[in-house]
C-alpha cells in the first residue's frame, strides 16, 4: 500500500521546521501553467493558488486551459510552460505509454510538486437493480467501455482485477463517450461504468428508475489490492465522502488517485519549486477553502511513495522539514532510475525505429517491456 505522511504524529515538531525550511525562496516574476479547462475544479484550484502566489511573492501566473491530456502536456514538453496541473496522464508521460508512446513523445522527465486528494474519488457505478454484493459480482454483467478514453478504461480494468476478473469476464459494451455510457445504463443497454463519484452522470443514474449503487473495495482486502495495483500502480485506498448517495456519514471505501497532479520537468529551477512547495504547505489555510477540492493539497494527503518522482527541491524541502524518511528516499531514487532507464531506452530505440506510426508504437512497447524486465522491474503496460 502507499506510504503517506502521518500529520497527527509529526505536526507538533513540523511547524517550526516547515517555517525554517521555507524561509528563503526566490520566486520568478511570472509562472506559466497549463491546467484543466475553465469551469473545472482543477482549473479553479490553480487560479486560487495563483492568487496566493501573487499576494505572497508578487508572482503573476498565466494559466492556459487544456481540454485534453495532450493539450495540457504539450506546452510542458516544449518548454512553453513551467508547470502542468495535469491528470493521470502525467504518469503515462513519465512512462512513455498510451498517448505518449508515439514518435513525437516518449518518456518525459516529469517531476511532482504536489497533488490533491479531495473528498470525491473513483467508483464503479452500477445500476441499482443489479444484484451486487461485491465487485466480484460484475462477472457476466454489461460493463461500459469508453472509446478513446484510455485512462478510464484502465481504471475499469483495475476495478475488475480487484476481484480477479478481466474484460473477458464481463460483457463489454462500447460507447462513444462518457455521457453516452450513462445514457446506456439508464436505458438498459449496460449495467455499470467507471466514473468519478461527483459527476452529474452518476447523479442522473441515481435519479433514474434503475437507481445507483457503488460496490466497495475493502481496505483490508490485501489480495484484492495487490491484484489491482498490478494493473496500474497509481491507485490508492480512499474513503470517498462526496458523490451521488455518498457523504461523510455514509462514506464509500473505494480507490482513487490525485487530481490534479501538479508537475514540472526535472530541470525547473529549484528556487522556483522551493518557493512553490513552501507556499503550498505553509500557507495552506490561506487557500484551502478558496476552490472546490483545494483542501486536497494538505500535507497529510501527500503520498510520498507514489509512482512519479518528486522534484529534487521538493525532496530537499521535506528532508529539511523532518518529513522525509529513508524508505521514501529509496523509493524516490528507484523511480528516478526507472525513468532514466526508460529515457535511455527510448533514445536507443529511435535510432532504428520503424517509420510507420503503428509499427513504431508496437516496437517501442516491446522494447520498453524487455528493458524493464531485464532490470527486474514491472513493465505494467
Amino acid at each position: 500500500m502507499s506510504t503517506k505522511t502521518n500529520l497527527t504524529l509529526v505536526l507538533g515538531s513540523l511547524t517550526a521546521g516547515l517555517l525554517a525550511a521555507g524561509s528563503a525562496s526566490a520566486m520568478p516574476s511570472t509562472l506559466n501553467w497549463t491546467a484543466y479547462g475553465t469551469g473545472t475544479s482543477g482549473h479553479a484550484q490553480i487560479m486560487a493558488i495563483s492568487q496566493l502566489l501573487q499576494e505572497e511573492h508578487g508572482t503573476q501566473s498565466r494559466v492556459i486551459p487544456g481540454e485534453n491530456d495532450t493539450m495540457r502536456m504539450t506546452p510542458l514538453k516544449t518548454g512553453r510552460v513551467d508547470l502542468c496541473a495535469c491528470g493521470i496522464a502525467s504518469y503515462y508521460g513519465s512512462e512513455g505509454v498510451m498517448m505518449f508512446a508515439g514518435p513525437d513523445w516518449g518518456p518525459q522527465p516529469i517531476r511532482v510538486i504536489s497533488t490533491s486528494m479531495a473528498s470525491f474519488g473513483l467508483g464503479m457505478a452500477v445500476a441499482g437493480d443489479v444484484e451486487m454484493d461485491s465487485i466480484a459480482d460484475l462477472e457476466g454483467k454489461r460493463l461500459a467501455y469508453l472509446r478513446g478514453d484510455d485512462a478510464l478504461n484502465k481504471a475499469a480494468e483495475a476495478y475488475l482485477a480487484f476481484a480477479g476478473l478481466t474484460w473477458d469476464d464481463v460483457e463489454r459494451v462500447d460507447f462513444p463517450g462518457y455521457n453516452a455510457a450513462f445514457d446506456g445504463i439508464i436505458s438498459g443497454r449496460a449495467d455499470a461504468a467507471i466514473t468519478t463519484t461527483v459527476t452529474p452522470a452518476a447523479q442522473r443514474l441515481a435519479a433514474s428508475p434503475r437507481g445507483l449503487q457503488w460496490p466497495e473495495l475493502p481496505t483490508e482486502d490485501a489480495a484484492g489490492w495487490a491484484q489491482m495495483l498490478e494493473v496500474p500502480p497509481y491507485f490508492q485506498p480512499h474513503d470517498v465522502t462526496s458523490g451521488a448517495g455518498i457523504n461523510a456519514d455514509h462514506p464509500l471505501a473505494s480507490a482513487s488517485y490525485p487530481y490534479p497532479i501538479m508537475v514540472s520537468n526535472a530541470d525547473l529551477a529549484p528556487e522556483t519549486v522551493t518557493g512553490l512547495i513552501t507556499t503550498l504547505v505553509e500557507s495552506f489555510d490561506d487557500y484551502k477553502d478558496n476552490a472546490p477540492g483545494a483542501s486536497g493539497y494538505a500535507l497529510e494527503n501527500q503520498n510520498m511513495t507514489w509512482v512519479v518522482p518528486f522534484h529534487d527541491a521538493v525532496v530537499a524541502y521535506y528532508q529539511e522539514s523532518g518529513v522525509w524518511t529513508d524508505e521514501m528516499d529509496a523509493h524516490q531514487n528507484a523511480l528516478v532510475e526507472r525513468q532514466q532507464l526508460l529515457m535511455d531506452t527510448w533514445e536507443a530505440y529511435q535510432a532504428d525505429a520503424p517509420e510507420d506510426e503503428a509499427a513504431f508504437i508496437d516496437g517501442w512497447m516491446e522494447t520498453r517491456r524487455a528493458a524493464l524486465q531485464e532490470a527486474g522491474l514491472n513493465p505494467v503496460f
